[in-house]
């Protein structure tokens, strides 16, 4: 449950601070820092995401004491990284002293470090989940936003340039992985030179195909937006952003966090009870997965007008639920793709068919920003991405779901989850023309309160049974 509060708190300040800094530099300076933060999160997948996904398939609290070179093969592998990146910032921040910080060359130094703080935070949070060390991870990721709030928020307020608020998020990372750097470490013991080759090339087979797959389906944004920028100018492309991130995160936060618990229990159940014990496990996440992020998705779209006139800076208004509504299909089953389909994949080693779902998704992105643009022009865009997303989600799913290997999932969940969700929807659909706190006020409730009837009564996902387990645990009936 902390890896769970964590994440509650982790999207409650990321969602805030990402709508103070779209306030204080503004959509055109706000545009620039979001594509360069695009930027920053596909050289992170670039580089040490093949580490944080070996981290937290190899490494357990098991390996930590009895094969300590997993963990010393990863240290050495992200301290070599780590560095060259620091020195390609350097250099690039060398370029830009001439120009100020403004220049593509500091925008390009503040991309770096912000690559390299996301890289070494995700990392050594990756390691706390690998534990099961819950209390780790919540002081990890409380401290994070507590700094990084405050160093982002102030960086905006004073100098409103976005290379030094990224520079500011990158110094934040880091900082945290100082204060903790205790806890994080393993006991000591020898480095063994033949057993770290033999890790990395175990790595790199495992890693490499999902990172492709994860640099692809961060360059549909990055691509996109550049496109926004190039067509329509960097105000656009700031109100194309904050739509973007903020549905992103309204979809994808509790997703995140339920895989950071459900796969590892996955990896558990595949060290202890093999893999068919791990497949099985697989199968009930990804009902779980659909369960709890569908009605968000479908209560995103509800609140979307009342969130837009009260939460949203007035001068993303009106750009800000245009994008939002077509992006949310899109964003959606990239979330399932993420925490449903590609844990199956994952847990068999087997994941070239996530790399050809992500080309075909970026494809048909491409097409797509051939031909809708003209004909629906920056909004096209948004329908393109959504598009090439939905069609790999698709592909991915026929490859999961059929053939002598595929996954058995526990389609009476799913359908049940459907169902309730369009209960739902259908309830909250006359809200959504009131005046925008009254709805916010009532859609939120409504929507908890009749979708977790339904999901109680009809023992959605196993919740129900979940529940009632947990709490009987925690109050044994007492001894006659």
């Amino acid at each position: 449950m902390a890896v769970i509060a964590a994440f509650v708190l982790n999207a409650g300040l990321n969602f805030v601070l990402g709508l103070i800094i779209a306030k204080l530099l503004g959509p055109a300076d706000f545009g620039r820092f979001a594509l360069a933060t695009a930027g920053a999160i596909v050289l992170n997948t670039l580089l040490f995401e093949w580490l944080r996904l070996s981290a937290t398939r190899f490494y357990s609290g098991r390996v930590r004491i009895h094969e300590p070179w997993i963990r010393h093969g990863l240290d050495r592998a992200y301290a070599v990284i780590a560095t060259a990146l620091f020195a390609a910032a350097l250099l690039c921040a060398g370029f830009g002293l001439e120009t100020g910080p403004e220049s593509r060359g500091a925008v390009m130094a503040g991309t770096a470090l912000a690559a390299l703080g996301i890289g070494v935070f995700d990392y050594h949070a990756a390691l706390a989940r690998a534990r099961f060390d819950g209390g780790l991870y919540f002081r990890l990721v409380a401290v994070k936003n507590v700094v990084s709030f405050a160093a982002m928020a102030a960086t905006a307020w004073y100098w409103t340039r976005p290379a030094y608020v990224l520079a500011a998020f990158a110094v934040s990372q880091v900082v945290t992985i100082v204060i903790l750097r205790s806890p994080l470490r393993d006991p000591a013991a020898p480095v063994v030179r033949v057993r770290l080759r033999e890790t990395w090339r175990l790595f790199l087979a495992y890693g490499l195909p999902l990172i492709a797959a994860n640099a692809i389906y961060q360059i549909l944004p990055f691509v996109n937006r550049g496109t926004i920028a190039a067509q329509a100018g960097f105000a656009e492309a700031g109100y194309f952003a904050l739509a973007a991130d903020v549905t992103s995160r309204s979809l994808s936060t509790l997703g995140t966090a339920l895989d950071l618990l459900l796969f590892q229990l996955a990896v558990q159940a595949e060290e202890h009870h093999g893999r068919d014990a791990a497949e099985r496990q697989v199968a009930g996440n990804a009902a779980t997965v659909v369960a709890l992020l569908l009605p968000c998705a479908v209560g995103f779209w509800a609140v979307l007008p009342a969130l837009q006139a009260l939460v949203v800076p007035e001068a993303f208004r009106g750009p800000f639920a245009l994008y939002a509504g077509l992006l949310v299909p899109g964003l959606f089953c990239l979330a399932l793709m993420n925490f449903a389909l590609n844990p199956v994949f994952q847990i068999r080693r087997r994941t070239l068919p996530v790399i050809a779902a992500a080309i075909l998704g970026l494809a048909v992105n491409g097409a797509g920003l051939l031909l809708l643009p003209p004909l629906l022009g920056p909004a096209g865009i948004a329908l393109a991405q959504s598009l090439g997303l939905g069609l790999a989600f698709l592909w991915l799913s026929v490859r999961a779901l059929t053939g002598p290997q595929r996954i058995r999932l526990p389609w009476r969940d799913i359908a049940a989850a459907a169902a309730a969700s369009l209960i739902m929807g259908l309830a909250l659909v006359p809200l959504r023309h009131l005046e925008p706190a009254a709805a916010l006020g009532l859609c939120v409730p409504l929507g908890i309160v009749l979708y977790g009837a339904l999901a109680w009564g009809l023992d959605i996902a196993g919740l129900r049974t979940a529940i009632v387990l947990r709490l009987g645990r925690r109050h044994p009936a007492p001894a006659e």
